[in-house]
């Protein structure tokens, strides 16, 4: 029978049980009003106990122990790598993000195999370092690079380590399952704090042995058979080493469902039957699809790419990919970044005024909501057109702009109340505001608030350029702004 524990879920956590072990105070040291607003934010997972400066304080530590049992997620958090590049895994709290919210996306491992040329090796790290896109004002980028020893020779392995960790700092998992070609590749980095990939059956006890001595986290490897998996992290805890990844196995042919039930039968029986031996990150190595019989490159790609999308979101914590083609990675990032937002809350940008190009006192203003999406797309149709302009940004709690307008969110209020706080008419010697076509029935409403004139701009921003190149100036307006 698996192993229980008798602890409550995050979402029967009140703020007043976190308030309970709190200094009480209210120092303002965590930045917030007093210990109950910090004591609802920690328990909506906005920040954590390490964010009370008061309990660091030896009289506290007691108190500080109690938070972190209370608090500790039911799938442990594992860090790997140093600096600002390291890399939390795990810390989940729920089977499913709609019952409270995902924390800490994992991160995508791309593979550098022991074996490759010198030049092709410092290439491929370029390419990783620098492979970044922006979406919806975030960069988004691989995280870590899994050095696989493919020669099985310790010199080599060891060569190529010092190698790649002296040319990024980027968190490594070193992947291999002899203990000697693991310890030669840790001797040159033993302050990089990598992920070690992997303990099996076999080799358990050296590997724990490696583990305990430099402090690294230690990946326990058995696929396709989760009790097995059950019983070396139990020894391997009893061993001492406390800081696990699991996997199970990544099969991408013949049987992907297995992959796919076998990592979500671990979750279950962590969430639905408290099964504490399970309670760890699990890692998924798409990379698999690479021993596919497939001809057929861009086949072999797509099945990579598939597989790491359906991890993402059958709860891996760690994913190691080969591929670097934009294509192939460019989708996990986004469909990551969209499982991991906050559902409760939607993606924003601070409200006020954004200034393009080299606006003067006659060039146009423009108004949109707060909601990423609408925001950056905006930003990009204004920067595309080279449009000099001021554009204000109403603060509708992060809502569209035709959701904002059938919520009142965005009225004629408060657009009138943004140009006066904000100021605009300070800037401009017009008064003249382009709204967005979807809010075109606020036109009416909104020049009476404002007492600025009305346009009615397009329901899509791509639109903006033509608009402006057939209406702006206006007759009133004296010089166009509006840049060739």
């Amino acid at each position: 029978m698996p192993e229980r524990t008798v602890r409550k879920s995050i979402k029967e956590i009140s703020p007043i049980d976190v308030y309970k072990l709190l200094p009480k105070t209210n120092c303002g040291e965590c930045h917030e009003a007093n210990c109950m607003a910090f004591a609802t934010r920690v328990v909506n997972g906005e920040l954590g106990v390490e964010h009370c400066p008061p309990l660091a304080r030896e009289e506290y530590r007691a108190a500080y122990e109690d938070l972190l049992q209370l608090l500790a997620p039911p799938v442990r958090t594992v860090l790997f790598g140093t600096g600002d590049r390291a890399v939390k895994i795990g810390g989940k709290y729920v089977l499913y993000r709609h019952d409270f919210t995902y924390h800490n996306p994992p991160p995508i491992a791309i593979d550098i195999p022991d074996d490759m040329p010198d030049e092709e090796r410092a290439a491929r790290i370029r390419a990783i370092e620098s492979f970044s896109y922006n979406y919806i004002g975030r960069n988004l980028r691989p995280d870590a690079i899994a050095i696989r020893s493919t020669r099985n020779d310790p010199a080599a392995f060891a060569s190529a380590v010092k190698d790649i960790a002296a040319r990024t700092n980027l968190p490594l998992v070193l992947c291999t399952f002899d203990p000697v070609v693991m310890e030669a590749g840790l001797a040159n980095i033993r302050d990089k704090c990598p992920l070690l990939y992997a303990a099996n059956r076999d080799n358990w006890k050296e590997m724990a042995e490696i583990a305990l001595q430099y402090r690294c986290p230690l990946v326990v490897s058995v696929p396709h058979d989760i009790p097995l998996l059950r019983s070396l992290v139990k020894t391997l805890v009893e061993y001492g080493v406390a800081e696990l990844v699991l996997d199970p196995g990544t099969t991408v042919e013949p049987d992907l469902a297995a992959t796919i039930h076998d990592f979500s039968q671990i979750r279950r029986s962590v969430f639905l039957e408290n099964d504490v031996l399970l309670g760890y990150p699990l890692l998924g190595a798409p990379i698999a699809a690479w021993l596919s019989p497939e001809i057929s490159r861009e086949v072999i790609q797509w099945k990579e790419a598939c597989t790491a999308a359906m991890l993402i979101t059958r709860h891996a914590d760690l994913l190691i990919l080969h591929s670097l083609d934009g294509w192939v990675i460019l989708p996990q990032l986004i469909w990551r970044f969209n499982l991991y937002t906050d559902p409760r809350k939607p993606v924003s940008v601070d409200a006020g005024v954004r200034t393009f190009g080299s606006p003067d006192r006659k060039s146009p203003v423009l108004i949109t909501t707060n909601y990423a999406l609408t925001y950056f797309t905006v930003e990009s149709d204004i920067k595309s057109a080279g449009i000099d302009c001021y554009l204000v940004v109403v603060d509708t709690g992060g809502i569209s702009v035709e959701s904002a307008v059938a919520g009142r969110y965005l009225t004629a209020e408060t657009m009138a109340n943004a140009l006066r706080d904000y100021q605009v008419a300070d800037m401009v010697d017009h008064r003249y505001l382009i709204v967005p076509g979807l809010a075109a029935r606020l036109s009416g409403e909104t020049e009476e608030a404002s007492g600025w004139n009305v346009i009615v701009g397009p329901k899509d921003s791509s639109g903006i350029a033509g608009l402006l190149k057939a209406r702006w100036p206006p007759k009133d307006v004296l010089s166009p702004a509006l840049s060739s």
